[in-house]
């Protein structure tokens, strides 16, 4: 259809008002009259509720162009006295607020087409008393109560960091995991709250904040289908976890072979720890050792800081929870004795020894020991990174600080008594 022939009905040239077809449309029946541009809001809709023998009681909304006509049925109630509408001269400014057409019609040689939708007023009634389902939440109220209750696992002001932090979370929801009633498998859900836990680890925090690093997605290797999984079980060996696109996604195997249980929660951290060394090196050579085995030592010894300050969650140390309390028992120490161990072990199924990066991982330890030592000497919070989040750890030994009270104390009861 050509517009350069189309205009504004509102006037013939002897200045009556002219005629205008419309057809309302409803229920895929049709009714055509013939109306005006001056016709008003309520005038249309009772010719529509007349067209189509609609009840008094029914609650009518016009569509025109894809558009409502006066709002629903309501008339928008102007402001104002009756001034000429300087758009048409022939009505004034309040009646021209109440036009079911304000701005006209385009002119065609086909009738204006009107949209009709009717509602029975019993019927709105009814809904509107009606009680919503308890056990159904709506998305917004979803997003206003979701808790992940993990996430809080390391204590109430442990969250990720705005800046570096995994971005999504996928659970292997796509299987059956934890539906059936006799099955002992843990559900998608255990297994999501599994993964925020690991991205709010205080250790796997201090790696990835130290190194600023962003993943897009830490998701669950499927036990069942992954193919990579198979291909390495086929070839006598054992998938745990794969980094994809340099940290663009990171996929860890959550569940036990059998799928009765969780891996070890130690054995899972140890696993993403590795796959974000990953995010550097993609061989397994010196290099990414070197790297894997400082960022080892960084996560068991955020850990120990926590657990030397006194940091409790619900009557247990982050060591406990994250089960490397016996790894970190006897301090740096044991944590630099427990990462050579484990590279040796890994590392032999390469072909490499420990040897030659061991240098590079002692002297990490002592960089660390060194910066903890200056930050109790200053006194200062130790934050994460993120620019003062602290997560309520003050870096001065708790126990010390009771033990300079307490002296405090006697001293001045001493005093006290020579007075």
């Amino acid at each position: 259809m050509s517009f350069e022939n189309m205009s504004l009905s509102s006037q013939d040239n002897d200045g009556s008002i002219a005629p205008l077809k419309v057809d309302f449309i409803f229920k895929g029946k049709s009714s055509t009259m013939e109306l005006n541009v001056s016709t008003s809001v309520s005038d249309i809709y009772n010719r529509a509720r007349i067209a189509f023998d609609l009840p008094d009681n029914t609650i009518l909304k016009l569509l025109y162009r894809g558009k409502v006509i006066g709002g629903g049925g309501t008339a928008n109630k102007g402001s104002g006295g009756n001034k000429s509408c300087s758009c048409c001269s022939t009505v004034t400014h309040n009646e021209h607020l109440f036009l079911a057409f304000p701005d006209g019609v385009k002119t065609t040689t086909k009738p204006a087409k009107v949209l009709v939708m009717a509602t029975r007023g019993e019927t709105v009634t009814e809904l509107n008393n009606k009680r919503s389902d308890p056990t159904i939440r709506g998305f917004t109220s979803l997003t206003e109560t979701k808790q992940p209750s993990e996430a809080r696992v390391w204590g109430p002001e442990t969250v990720q960091n705005k800046d570096y932090k995994f971005c999504r979370f996928e659970s292997c929801n796509w299987q059956s995991f934890g539906h059936r009633p006799q099955s002992s498998t843990p559900h998608a859900f255990r297994a999501l709250q599994l993964l925020e836990k690991l991205a709010t680890d205080p250790g796997v925090k201090a790696v990835i904040i130290e190194r600023e690093l962003v993943v897009g997605t830490l998701g669950e290797i499927d036990p069942v289908d992954d193919r990579l999984l198979q291909k390495k079980k086929e070839q006598g060996a054992c998938l745990l976890g794969y980094n994809t696109g340099g940290g663009m996604r990171i996929d860890v195997k959550l569940r036990s072979d059998d799928l009765q249980d969780f891996l070890p929660y130690n054995e899972l951290a140890s696993t993403l720890i590795h796959e974000l060394s990953h995010n550097w090196v993609g061989e397994h050579n010196e290099l990414f050792w070197t790297n894997y085995g400082q960022m080892r030592v960084e996560y068991l010894w955020k850990h120990s800081v926590l657990s030397s300050q006194g940091y409790i969650v619900d009557g247990r140390t982050t060591a406990d929870i994250a089960g490397c309390a016996g790894l970190i028992r006897g301090g740096m120490d044991s944590i630099l004795k427990a990462v050579l161990a484990e590279l040796v072990r890994e590392m032999a199924n390469h072909g490499l020894t420990v040897q030659s990066i061991a240098p590079l991982i002692e002297e990490r330890c002592k960089e660390l020991f060194a910066e903890h030592k200056k930050s109790e000497r200053t006194g200062q919070i130790l934050g994460n990174g993120s620019g003062g989040e602290n997560n309520g750890v003050v870096s001065t030994d708790l126990r010390n600080l009771a033990l300079a009270a307490a002296e405090r104390r006697a001293k001045q009861n001493d005093n006290e008594k020579s007075a």
